[in-house]
């Protein structure tokens, strides 16, 4: 009998299954990954007694195209949305299609930012069943202004600061459906900004409490917008890890709390401008890096998974844990093989695509991360390139923070040229056409020559 089988009280042998899904949030927000804040204890406990997936990253820095490889489990040049703006193929299968398949009821709340226009039909909500949400949140809604639409498209406004109405609609949600197995995905907008002023608005004297308090090294290095949003999107960050302690306390007094599995992710990370104008699609670590852990059936007390995990792994990580086939069509792998402790193999790199800011591809290893962009491309307009050029190299065992670029320094050639070779194996599996990626202009360094050898040891 299975572990989910075992701790079912109510007759049913299936897992519910939330996704606790925010918006642009770090992984060094969580004091699991060293914030010393405090701001997540709720987090910090399911990565805990759950299981960390501690090396965790978007496949895709940016809110659509992130949100389409999460529903679809394929990137986003697969599904043809590779950048925001383009609805989901309503021919495209989903986790929803595959968790109703199986019997469970299906539920979304809160930001979907895969349709093409607002209020979303039916036919562009990716086939979940209830419906409450707004295609573009960060638009329809405002901090103390929340306004989702039902499955009729009417508009409905929900009282309280925005995370605590999303959470008090997701538990009025698990309420109603606690008879029978369930798939919610809770979506919220959270500590994304507020673009039409762009700024972070955490509930009513939350910012004050963490303005000025502690500042991440690469954001204390090179500035941005930090100085006057961190107090603001910290004071979210912790509202979100509130909503989800009320979250648990909720299943806990349902007694559906050992037979749910809970995964929090987001969908990429936030680097303040200091990489670009604005806070994401670039292939730093503050844009591609996530926090993500997992409780419930199958991953209680299984500890840290250093492996190199993906946002694209998410998707058949949740079916096979459920107990369900996953499907061909995924290009991702399920993680939990890695959580049994099973030996098995698993990809060395994380792999991301990148666009609107620019046409580029990445790889990330435990040491390394190596970036191309094609700069003939526009990143709005084009989903790839035939033509790249490398553009980041960096050591991130010497500079964790990415201050230093190596591309093209004369002694990291052969770290660069095993790189890419990884680089394109990933593109070619992923789909897309095998590329040329011309080098960069070489230049001198006084860092001692690796060999190639070498470079594969320390990989």
């Amino acid at each position: 009998m299975s572990e989910a089988t075992e701790n079912r009280n109510d007759g049913k042998d299936q897992p519910n299954v939330i996704v606790f899904f925010t918006d642009q949030q770090r992984w060094d927000t969580t004091g699991a990954h060293g914030n010393p804040l405090q701001l997540t204890p709720n987090f910090d406990r399911i990565a805990r007694e759950g299981t960390h997936l501690f090396h965790s990253f978007t496949c895709q820095p940016v809110c659509g195209p992130a949100r389409s490889c999460l529903q679809t489990g394929r990137y986003a040049t697969a599904s043809g949305c590779y950048r925001n703006g383009i609805p989901l193929p309503e021919d495209e299968p989903t986790l929803a299609h595959d968790f109703k398949a199986a019997g469970y009821t299906t539920g979304y709340i809160g930001k979907w930012h895969l349709a093409g226009q607002e209020p979303v039909p039916e036919n562009e909500r990716g086939g979940y069943e209830y419906w409450l949400a707004a295609n573009l949140l960060e638009f329809s809604s405002d901090a103390y202004d929340t306004v989702l639409y039902d499955n009729d498209m009417k508009e409905v406004k929900l009282p309280g600061y925005r995370v605590d109405a999303q959470t008090d609609a997701a538990i009025r949600y698990i309420d109603a459906h606690r008879h029978e197995p369930f798939f919610l995905f809770l979506s919220y907008l959270e500590p994304h900004h507020q673009n039409h002023r762009d700024d972070y608005p955490a509930p009513d004297g939350y910012a004050e409490m963490y303005t000025g308090r502690w500042t991440p090294p690469d954001l204390a290095a090179l500035g941005g917008t930090a100085p006057q949003h961190l107090g603001g999107y910290y004071g979210m960050v912790k509202r979100l890890d509130e909503a989800l302690g009320r979250l648990m306390d909720a299943l806990k007094s349902l007694n559906m709390l050992e037979d749910t599995i809970i995964l929090f992710t987001s969908d990429h990370g936030c680097h303040f401008k200091t990489r670009n104008g604005e806070y994401k699609r670039s292939c730093h670590e503050s844009s591609i890096r996530v926090p993500t852990a997992v409780w419930g059936p199958g991953f209680r007390h299984r500890g840290q998974i250093r492996e190199m995990v993906s946002l694209i792994d998410l998707p058949p990580t949740l079916l096979d844990a459920a107990g369900l086939e996953v499907p061909e069509r995924m290009q991702g792998r399920s993680v939990m093989p890695l959580v049994r402790g099973e030996r098995t193999e698993w990809p060395e790199e994380a792999f991301l695509q990148i666009s609107e800011s620019q046409v580029a591809r990445a790889v990330r290893t435990p040491r390394w991360k190596y970036s191309v962009s094609a700069p003939e491309k526009d990143g709005w307009n084009d989903a790839g390139s035939d033509v790249y050029t490398e553009e980041f190299l960096y050591d991130l065992q010497a500079d964790p923070y990415e201050l230093n670029n190596l591309v093209g320094v004369e002694s990291f050639h052969g770290v660069a040229e095993e790189l890419k070779g990884r680089l394109l194996r990933r593109m070619q599996q992923a789909g897309e056409a095998v590329p040329a990626i011309v080098a960069a202009p070489s230049r001198p360094g006084s860092q001692r020559r690796l060999d190639i050898a070498e470079v594969r040891k320390k990989l």
